[in-house]
């Protein structure tokens, strides 16, 4: 696979695009205490672009090429809600060193992206880092509506699309009936203007940022917390916001992966 750097057209392999690391995880990363561990964002972005812009950017495009079904999903009644994090992403990308036409996106990497040759979710999973899930309002619970997931930590989009939070999470031992209310306490009053983040951070054996488990692999996979040697760090940035039109609620997923500095 090719992508730009510095104007120039580079290629890369797809062995190298599964082995993109940060020099270190962001200082502000460190582990939570315990779930849901959310912080007001204040004048911090949900959108980032950090060292590792093009080649995280390359592996999205090569995954949202090759494993679209598996990277991509939208349901029925998303559409609105999509459109209007499209347009609100859009008005950010210029701060990072983005330029835009009617038509066209101008990428860090020296790329350029044709707004009009994909659809917006899919668009997005090509321009910005951030993995980028719609939480829309059905009875009691928010559900997943949409979802650009291109690094997945152990689960699948699949088994999670159109499924409501509860759902999302019942193979996560922390989260009992206390914590699912509490959850779902701070998705009904995140505010437009203010959002808020909160962090992963664990030890991984490999640094594959696309690494997807259903939750049956889940259930007999050895998890990070065990791997008390593992070489590898993996640190997710999300941010919790809702959107002014549709009232959905937007995640966004930055992940950082770096190897263990030696003591």
């Amino acid at each position: 696979m090719s992508f730009f750097a510095d104007g120039q057209m580079v290629s890369v392999s797809v062995a190298a695009m599964m082995e993109i690391l940060n020099d270190e995880i962001p200082a502000d990363l460190e582990p939570n205490a315990s779930l849901p561990g959310v912080r007001p964002l204040g004048d911090k972005t949900w959108i980032n672009v950090d060292a590792t812009y093009v080649q995280q950017v390359a592996y999205r495009r090569h995954l949202i090429a090759r494993k679209r079904d598996a990277v991509l999903w939208q349901g029925q009644n998303a559409t609105p809600a999509i459109s209007e994090v499209y347009h609100e992403i859009l008005q950010r990308l210029p701060a990072f060193g983005f330029s835009l036409t009617s038509r066209h996106i101008f990428c860090p990497d020296g790329s350029e992206v044709d707004q009009e040759a994909d659809n917006p979710l899919a668009t997005l999973g090509k321009v910005v880092q951030e993995d980028i899930c719609i939480l829309q309002k059905q009875g009691d619970e928010h559900l997943l509506a949409a979802a650009i997931l291109c690094f997945p930590a152990g689960w699948t989009l699949a088994e999670k699309a159109g499924r409501p939070l509860s759902r999302i999470h019942s193979r996560v031992d922390s989260y009992d009936a206390s914590m699912a209310r509490r959850v779902q306490r701070m998705f009904d009053g995140v505010q437009v203007g203010r959002p808020i983040w909160r962090n992963n951070y664990l030890p991984y054996d490999n640094p594959d940022l696309f690494q997807p488990l259903t939750e049956a692999q889940a259930a007999k996979h050895p998890t990070s917390k065990d791997a008390s040697a593992a070489p590898y760090l993996r640190a997710e940035r999300q941010s919790i916001l809702r959107l002014p039109e549709t009232q959905a609620v937007v995640f966004t997923i930055h992940t950082y992966v770096a190897r263990v500095q030696p003591e």
